[in-house]
């Protein structure tokens, strides 16, 4: 299986602050699904 890289909380601030997707996950006993997330301030339509 390929490993997943897990990000601090303050590296996916950073990131949605310079207007990159962040990947929120929750746990894998619950729905093990994640939810893509940009700030609306940064988002165009070439990242839609």
């Amino acid at each position: 299986m390929k490993e997943i890289k897990l990000n601090t909380i303050e590296e996916a601030i950073e990131d949605f602050r310079e207007g990159e997707f962040v990947i929120v996950v929750d746990d894998e006993d619950r729905e093990n699904e994640g939810d893509f997330i940009i700030s609306a301030e940064k988002i165009t339509p070439e990242k839609v």
